[in-house]
């Protein structure tokens, strides 16, 4: 029996109607069951047990995961015990209050802050107080900040007497509307902030005028690339990233630069994308080589690959750290919004360490 035109386009209608809701709901579905983040384990991260989603985990506790790393320079695997001791400990310390900040419910962005404020007033480290010292024998600094359910952010370059650098550039993120703040406006806003501020020699540390000293006596008779062959030399940062109770991601990162820099050089510590990135889905610091990572973009290439490409937060890090990234460039440490952590590095060693709320703890200088 033949059928009308009405009743043909009525049917074709309903049945377009009904495809469109199916593919929205497989569409849907098929996000949800997506946006936990993997249970991949990192260099060093452990395994935990269950998958966190929206800051609970599956047994109903809160979930909540940190890593922090003191930069991927580190001591020589020879060198004497009680300095192998000093760095573990200053990781464990730090550790610890990031741990207890989390499990009091603090939110992401300042426990990140407040461990790398920490890292900056430790001698042993190149950010804050142990700055590396440039060409000319002072200190300029370098952080930033991020927050990942909201994208905002804020960072300082440059810096010279500021004693908290990536303090300054947590009011950028709160007090403008700007990113970043360089050399002397930065300066400038510290004035008005009020910040605490320092004399520029209150960064000196003798082991790090060592240095310094060390690479003039080899400007005389060696090329730039033979005078960056020391680790100690090339890298120098420390960082945190955070997931907390809530569900949230941030990071943080700062730095004292290269031994030797000139011109107002900057490298990825600063550079949101670069050095450091946060969104919904993850959150990193990087450390080592900083133009590498400011020509692959590592931090936001990480994002990319989890949110794009659908991979875990440890299949990206490694991928870069691995394939993208030269060996010896350095290393980084990220966390997913699943509790996942990841610490790759393709350089000797990377001071750094972990926890979380299943029961990942974890302090390493080397691959151990």
């Amino acid at each position: 029996m033949g059928m009308s035109a009405t009743t043909l386009t009525k049917a074709a209608w309903c049945l377009a109607t009904f495809l469109l809701v199916t593919l929205a709901s497989t569409l849907v579905m098929g996000g949800c069951a997506g946006g936990g983040g993997g249970a991949g384990t990192g260099v060093g991260s452990g395994a935990g047990s269950g998958s966190g989603v929206g800051g609970v985990r599956r047994d109903g506790a809160a979930l909540w995961a940190v890593a922090i790393h003191g930069g991927a320079g580190t001591l020589d695997r020879g060198a004497p015990a009680e300095q192998i001791k000093a760095y573990r400990a200053a990781l464990e310390g730090a550790l610890a209050e990031a741990t207890a900040r989390l499990e009091r419910g603090e939110a992401a962005v300042d426990v990140a802050q407040a461990v790398v404020m920490r890292l900056e007033d430790d001698a042993k480290f190149n950010a804050g107080v142990g700055a590396a010292f440039t060409a000319e024998g002072g200190h300029e600094l370098d952080a930033s900040i991020m927050e990942g359910h909201t994208l905002r952010c804020g960072a300082v370059a440059g810096v010279t007497t500021v004693r908290s650098p990536i303090g300054l550039a947590r009011l950028v993120m709160d007090r403008t509307r700007h990113v970043l703040l360089a050399g002397a406006g930065a300066e400038r806003f510290a004035d008005g902030m009020g910040v605490a501020r320092v004399r520029n020699a209150h960064f000196d540390t003798p082991r790090r005028r060592e240095m310094w000293e060390q690479w003039k006596r080899e400007q005389a008779g060696a090329t730039s690339a033979a005078i960056m062959g020391t680790p100690d030399v090339r890298f120098g940062t420390v960082g945190c990233v955070v997931l907390d109770v809530r569900g949230h991601l941030a990071s943080a990162t700062s730095t004292g630069g290269l031994t030797g820099k000139r011109w107002g050089r900057v490298g990825d510590s600063p550079v949101i994308g670069a050095g450091t990135y946060a969104d919904a889905r993850v959150a990193v610091s990087c450390t080592g080589t900083g133009e590498e990572f400011i020509r692959h973009g590592v931090a936001r290439a990480l994002a990319s690959r989890v949110e794009l490409a659908g991979e875990s937060v440890d299949e990206a890090a490694r991928h870069l750290v691995f394939k993208v990234l030269k060996p010896d460039d350095g290393g980084l440490i990220a966390v997913d919004a699943g509790g996942s952590i990841s610490t790759p590095y393709n350089s000797e060693g990377m001071y750094r360490a972990g926890a979380s709320s299943r029961g990942v703890r974890f302090v390493s200088i080397w691959q151990e």
